[in-house]
């Protein structure tokens, strides 16, 4: 089962929790983007070959892609609130390692651990899940989802000013400034979950998928350097094959997996999963692109002559958009579902690339650029957690979310390879400098329209309503099957009551509790124990049951809100005795 008990009450989010959690996603966006501005000077600053100074970059990837699905099954076990915390003081320490050193060794190290500050997003999309009616819910997730697109446009231009005016380690006190302040705000502001997942952290598997994930995420990012045909490339491509196909067996065969890949299977999960790949390609080849062209000198014949700050600020309107089209994709989904959304989001991209090869010869063209494909990566961006989160138990939450979470990152790393590969490629070579052209720029977005339309085509194969939470089984007779069809359409809960050896209790009394301590429905287990409640709103609710012979029980519960039944079983303890 996929719940714990707990006497814990459902604590009433504040109106700042949305806010707070949104700043948290911002704090991590702004610390992948820190290093922006200072990309092609990391070399000298740190005294070292450019093929070692990406290290830099390529550490906090491979940490933030492994600590994504990691953080959000420990919060799904052990409370998001408090992993979301433990997240952010790691992300914290490393960005103070990261300021006092000039090494190369240690700022790896230091970025190591910034990386895992990635977790924040998946486990904030939980919280407000478990904690926000149904109402606010989908503009709630669609800002946690946007705000690390929010956080880079805003750190681009932040960062930039920062590098051109003082120290450059001046970068990494900020976000260490940052993270604290979220740290804080978190502990004023956001209450714990008390839902849980029920069982173990599976250590084998964060093993096996940390491995997998960095030996299939190495070759991406350092192939330029090592040679996509190398025997080093292809062999940890191969390695990587094996080892993630060895984890997937053995999840299979776990009661309690890292990440439930029965779940991962269902189209709802499965298209929304490779649908955000193909987002996060198109949303970094934009990052990528208009920054160097912008930048680059009008003796070029095509460069744009801008200095660092201003391109960041022609750029920052790809985040502030994605922060204003929220509330847009809240309306719009409401009245026409996230997959809709999603589908208009694609679109969007597609006219933004599609209207960007010819719109690169003046800087106000790549305002118009940032603004038309912020809009539509928003709604892209927005639509996601709000897909998983209707396809996946409650309690796994954190879980999908975080595994969705590194499925964009995985995007972006292969757009982050494969852009570098098409610039390098292309590129002229000026007095020993490699020069981006204006051919490179224009096949870049090409890649970028064809990756939109990749994920277009996944976002038409979602299925329009949430499958059912279990298969369908070919029921006994004519009225098990009318039975099972009217269990599987409820909103709400349903399972049985069962004694501490496992055995049916009939008769029992189970309450719904809502969010406010009030009784929103009762009713008796039947003679096989089994019950079934219907919930009036989306939201989080206690579950009490008590039995004579038999010790009470609460227990907590999110519903989504569909129409659906949550499949939940209540295991009454033992009498207690009092003294």
């Amino acid at each position: 089962m996929t719940h714990t008990s707990t006497d814990q009450p459902v604590r009433k989010a504040s109106g700042a929790v949305v806010p707070v959690l949104a700043f948290a996603g911002i704090v991590v966006a702004v610390m992948q983007t820190l290093l922006v501005p200072v990309i092609k000077d990391l070399p000298q600053l740190l005294d070292t070959e450019p093929s070692n100074a990406t290290w830099v970059l390529t550490s906090t990837l491979l940490s933030g892609a492994v600590a994504t699905p990691i953080m959000g099954r420990l919060g799904d076990l052990y409370g998001k609130r408090r992993m979301l915390i433990f997240s952010l003081s790691v992300m914290v320490v490393g960005a103070l390692v990261s300021a006092l050193t000039s090494d190369l060794l240690t700022m790896i190290a230091g970025r190591t651990l910034q990386g895992f500050a990635m977790g924040a997003i998946p486990l904030g999309i939980g919280l407000m899940r478990d904690m926000l009616p149904r109402e606010k819910l989908g503009s709630a997730m669609a800002l946690m989802s946007s705000s690390i697109g929010v956080g880079g446009g805003l750190a681009l231009p932040a960062a930039a000013l920062v590098a051109q005016h003082a120290d450059w380690h001046a970068l990494f006190y900020g976000a260490a400034g940052l993270g604290a302040l979220a740290i804080a705000l978190t502990l004023l502001v956001v209450p714990e979950s008390p839902m849980r997942a029920k069982g173990t952290f599976d250590v084998l598997g964060a093993i096996g998928l940390s491995a997998g994930l960095v030996l299939f995420l190495l070759p991406i990012t350092k192939g330029s350097d090592w040679g996509w045909t190398s025997a080093t490339t292809l062999g940890l491509f191969a390695a990587s094959a094996v080892v993630l196909v060895l984890w997937g067996v053995m999840e299979l065969r776990l009661k309690a997996p890292l990440v439930d890949l029965r779940t991962t299977a269902r189209p709802a999960v499965l298209f929304t999963n490779l649908a955000s790949i193909m987002v996060g390609v198109s949303f970094y080849v934009v990052s990528l692109v208009l920054p160097q062209l912008l930048q680059l000198p009008k003796s070029t014949g095509y460069g744009l002559g801008q200095s660092m700050v201003v391109a960041g600020l022609l750029v920052a309107p790809l985040g502030l958009t994605m922060m204003v089209t929220a509330p847009v994709y809240a309306r719009l989904s409401a009245k026409y579902g996230p997959k809709v959304t999603l589908i208009l989001g694609m679109l969007i991209i597609a006219i933004g690339y599609g209207a960007g090869l010819g719109l690169m010869s003046a800087p106000w063209q790549s305002l118009v650029i940032a603004v038309i494909l912020g809009a539509g990566i928003g709604l892209a961006y927005s639509s996601l957690p709000a897909l998983i989160v209707g396809a996946v138990p409650a309690s796994e939450t954190g879980a999908a979310n975080g595994l969705n979470t590194l499925m964009r990152s995985i995007g972006t790393s292969v757009s982050s390879a494969v852009i570098g590969m098409v610039l390098a490629n292309t590129a002229n070579n000026v007095n020993g400098v490699a020069i981006p052209t204006m051919h490179g720029f224009r096949v870049s977005f090409l890649i970028a329209t064809g990756a939109v339309a990749v994920g277009l085509v996944m976002a038409l194969l979602l299925p329009r309503n949430r499958p059912a939470a279990k298969p369908q089984l070919r029921a006994s007779s004519e009225e098990d099957a009318v039975l099972e069809r009217a269990e599987e359409m409820l909103r709400g809960f349903r399972g049985r009551v069962l004694d501490a050896a496992g055995t049916p209790v009939a008769r029992a009394k189970v309450t719904l509790i809502d969010r406010r301590g009030r009784q929103a429905g009762a009713t008796l287990s039947a003679e096989d124990g089994s019950y079934t409640l219907a919930v009036p709103a989306q939201g989080p609710y206690v579950l009490a049951a008590k039995a004579a012979g038999h010790g009470p029980l609460a227990s907590a519960a999110t519903h989504a809100g569909d129409e659906r039944a949550v499949a939940l079983d209540l295991s009454l303890p033992g009498e207690t005795v009092s003294a």
